[in-house]
């Protein structure tokens, strides 16, 4: 499953994002292994806001193309590790620069799909770029960022059911 085909009408519309730099203390952790065929495009994703260590984190990466945003099968990259709190690192090989997006959920119980109820979503959740929401998930002009040769660092802001 994917966002667009879990994401509730109107879930989001509560919601406030807020970008929060991770401090100098969680940067200075050995760096994790990254997933993936080693390259000459790094991308480490530094979540913040896990409020538990149940499940997963669910990372799924995107191209910069509309048609394929949050689309079944329109994924790049889908990988996972274990969930972390308060902050969680992640680590991919990109197959080169180029404008990409991401989508995040926490899989607190552990079935591989984003859960959500009559209200929204009920699993935590963010996206690259940490978008305000109103009324549905964001589009890829929201979340996309620009991976360079090298390392890119990306901070999402876990969202959490019922809160920030």
């Amino acid at each position: 499953m994917t966002f667009a085909t879990t994401f509730a009408a109107g879930s989001a519309a509560a919601l406030l994002s807020a970008l929060l730099l991770t401090p100098p203390a969680a940067l200075a952790q050995a760096p994790i292994e990254c997933q993936g065929e080693p390259a000459n495009v790094k991308l480490r994703v530094m979540i913040d806001n896990v409020r538990d260590t149940r499940g997963e984190m669910t990372a799924t990466l995107y191209g910069d193309d509309p048609a394929k945003f949050l689309k079944p099968d329109g994924q790049l990259r889908v990988w996972r590790a274990p969930a972390q709190a308060p902050r969680q690192e992640m680590c991919v090989w990109l197959p080169g620069p180029g404008d990409y997006a991401m989508a995040i959920y926490q899989d607190t119980n552990g079935n591989r799909h984003f859960d959500h109820g009559t209200f929204g979503p009920t699993e935590p959740y963010g996206f690259s770029r940490n978008p305000h929401l109103f009324f549905g998930p964001p589009s890829v002009g929201q979340v996309k960022f620009a991976a360079v040769e090298g390392e890119t660092v990306v901070h999402i802001h876990l969202r959490n059911p019922g809160g920030f």
